[in-house]
């Protein structure tokens, strides 16, 4: 039966884990000191004493996880493997691009590959540039691999388990600066929904704002102070990239007529740009250019006040939302 409990983001996936450990006997989780360390952010607390073998740790080696991640997954297990870091998952490219996606497809439909990559992104401060990426873009351009990129504690539980239960690939994305964040209610125990889907977090008819990840907090402080000045602003939350809500973006494009898209990763080759093209080709009707706010082309720094400078803040977003307002103002 469902119930509420108070849960920060690191607790909210904790108990997913649990209950998708505890209710699919088919579930491995593992990875570097996921198990009696409890995790490098202590995310997996607790998982290893309660399910003892099905959760251990692994030898530091993102291919060797993923390439059994596949086989286990392709004689009916359902791994989760967490990489401590999105950007160590690019040493294990090869499973996750030409084995985990390509499966399903050169076995004729034959077996699948429904195991779950837990990882997670974004700069914080002392990160420096080895683990700092934000890689979205590279999954979303490799077709047959789902993309989840949670926010809140309710959708960190809800996302995991709906990805543990999904029979294709998934790649489910955090972000570390979250897990040790606030507690608020969380409804568990409720129906695993399916993949897809996107959070309307603001209604407004002058604008439309696409965007994913822990920036969404700064986008929703900027709309705030304009909706403060009598601007209205659609904020759409896409916390599934990988099925992908087009039709939610162009039906609120459709009706404001201007739209911005934010995110973290670098703008060259992000999806931001995916975005605006498939709005472009839509024909959808446009009071004014599309915009992006993201992160400059660069190597992220250390020092917090660099990386300030290059990542995208309230105030880039707010600007960037006045120019396109006024660039189209009827």
């Amino acid at each position: 039966m469902p119930e509420i409990v108070k849960l920060n983001v690191g607790g909210a996936v904790n108990a997913a884990l649990a209950r998708a450990l505890e209710e699919m006997p088919e579930t491995l989780l593992y990875g570097e000191d996921v198990a009696k360390p409890g995790g490098v952010f202590g995310v997996s607390r607790g998982l290893h004493k309660r399910f003892g073998d099905r959760v251990f740790d692994t030898p530091i080696s993102e291919t060797a996880m993923l390439g059994a991640a596949v086989g286990a997954a392709s004689f009916g297990r359902r791994p989760i493997v967490e990489i401590m870091w999105i950007d160590f998952s690019l040493v294990a490219f090869d499973q996750i691009v030409n084995q985990a996606a390509n499966v399903r497809y050169v076995s004729a439909g034959r077996t699948g590959a429904p195991l779950t990559i837990r990882t997670q992104q974004g700069s914080a401060p002392g990160s420096c540039a080895q683990h700092s990426q934000n890689l979205e873009a590279l999954l979303l351009h490799v077709p047959g691999i789902r993309v989840a990129m949670p926010r809140t504690p309710q959708d960190s539980y809800d996302l995991l388990l709906s990805a543990v239960a999904c029979d294709d690939p998934t790649v489910v994305i955090e972000n570390r600066t979250l897990y040790a964040g606030p507690k608020d209610a969380v409804e568990v125990g409720g129906p695993v929904r399916p993949i897809g889907g996107h959070r309307q977090l603001r209604s407004g008819a002058d604008a439309t704002v696409v965007v994913w990840g822990a920036v969404t907090t700064k986008v929703l402080d900027a709309v705030d102070r304009l909706e403060a000045e009598g601007t209205s602003v659609d904020v759409l939350e896409m916390v599934w990239l990988n099925p992908f809500d087009w039709d939610a973006v162009l039906d609120s494009v459709g009706r404001t007529g201007r739209l911005l898209v934010v995110h973290e990763a670098a703008r060259t080759g992000g999806f931001g740009a995916e975005v605006v093209a498939r709005i472009a080709e839509s024909g959808v009707a446009l009071r004014s250019a599309p915009r992006r706010v993201a992160l400059d082309d660069s190597r992220i720094p250390s020092a917090p006040q660099l990386a300030a400078a290059l990542l995208p803040q309230t105030a880039d977003v707010e600007s960037a939302l006045r120019s396109l307002v006024a660039g189209g103002a009827e």
